[in-house]
């Protein structure tokens, strides 16, 4: 088995804004798997809580990693081995991505129907991060006319206190009173109990359908009490990262995000949709700063999913890779084999590193 890297900046069209910061790009990295003349790709996009900040750092940990021959292990066990050895979830997400392409398109099959999964039917929102009202006003028609898009998603949890929060979200109901959507809130861990608690009310008199991550990683004793006391479903993000974080918080939350990059890839995914089963939760799938290679890869686990928001690579410019596409405001995988992403030829240059 041969492993090549390639990093690949990916320019965000408008940077995103949330309560931690604003991104308006990255340097991702493309991990190809070969083997027996067929390759997999997968994609890592770099995330400080996800365990590497660059690229550079995520290929130094799979090329240590994958030092030892892995070739007879299966992809489960690969990704046990990995997070055995604290190799960053989001440079397992890369190499496990690869190793499910290369499987599926090795069984002839496109990756949704290698995992037994139907294609989607639920339409992806689109993300409008934080910024003052004028910007919205101009935002909105830019991300939902001739999209199909009929859910948006608002970053909430300004630094500049709720004030500002529920002067942005005002200015997206106006702005989109002549669209035909659903608003739901991603606060990111941006506010603390008691605000959590006071927008929750708020923004559920203003049809939003639920709440994303209300208050910070490692205040989930709070959870609880919010849960009691909801308007709305909440929904967990950075509070659940791997399938073991279901089990802890079920109790008090109405439904989990997964991401790729967050979890390690289509096997961490796979575990944490039978954990919220198993608990009759709720999932969400989300994503990073990722092109349509990792989307894709997102997009076959999506028929299976209550709530989609893989709309990431609709922010780019450009995006370097072909993949699933935006049809009707739903992200479809198309019926290539493995995933049905590649990085296209302009973008894919020759690579630096083997292993």
């Amino acid at each position: 088995m041969h492993i090549n890297y390639q990093t690949i900046h990916l320019n965000k069209r408008y940077p995103l804004a949330i309560s931690r910061g604003i991104d308006s790009g990255s340097d991702n990295l493309f991990v190809s798997i070969i083997k027996d003349n067929i390759v997999g790709v997968g994609e890592m996009s770099p995330g400080v809580s996800e365990g590497a900040h660059t690229a550079l750092q995520g290929q130094q940990a799979l090329q240590e990693f994958l030092a030892d021959d892995c070739n007879e292990s299966t992809i489960e066990q690969i990704y046990i081995n990995a997070r055995a050895a604290g190799v960053a979830a989001c440079a397992l997400a890369a190499l496990d991505i690869a190793l499910w392409d290369r499987q599926a398109k090795a069984a002839n099959l496109p990756l949704y129907r290698h995992l037994g999964l139907p294609l989607p039917n639920v339409g992806t929102s689109v993300t409008i991060g934080i910024n003052p009202p004028p910007i919205v006003a101009q935002r909105i028609p830019l991300l939902l006319d001739g999209t199909g898009v009929k859910s948006l998603k608002i970053k909430l949890g300004s630094t500049q206190g709720i004030d500002a929060d529920k002067a942005m979200y005002s200015q997206v109901l106006e702005s989109s009173k002549d669209y035909c959507i659903q608003l739901r809130v991603d606060a990111n861990g941006g506010w603390n109990t008691k605000d959590a608690l006071h927008m929750m009310k708020w923004l559920a008199e203003r049809g939003c359908d639920y709440i994303e991550q209300p208050i910070m990683e490692g205040a989930e004793a709070d959870l609880a009490y919010l849960y009691k006391n909801r308007p709305l479903p909440i929904f967990i993000d950075e509070s659940c990262r791997f399938a073991e974080d279901v089990a802890q918080w079920s109790d008090c939350v109405d439904g989990v995000n997964i991401k790729l990059m967050k979890c390690g890839g289509i096997t961490g995914a796979l575990q944490i949709m039978r954990e919220a089963k198993k608990y009759n939760l709720k999932t969400m799938i989300g994503c990073m700063g990722e092109s349509s290679l990792s989307i894709s890869a997102a997009a076959a686990l999506s028929g299976a999913i209550d709530h989609i928001d893989l709309d990431s690579q609709l922010n780019l410019a450009p995006d370097p890779c072909h993949g699933a596409q935006l049809i009707d405001g739903v992200i479809m995988p198309n019926d290539k084999l493995g995933h049905g992403a590649n990085i296209k030829p302009e973008f894919n240059q020759q690579p630096h590193n083997q292993s």
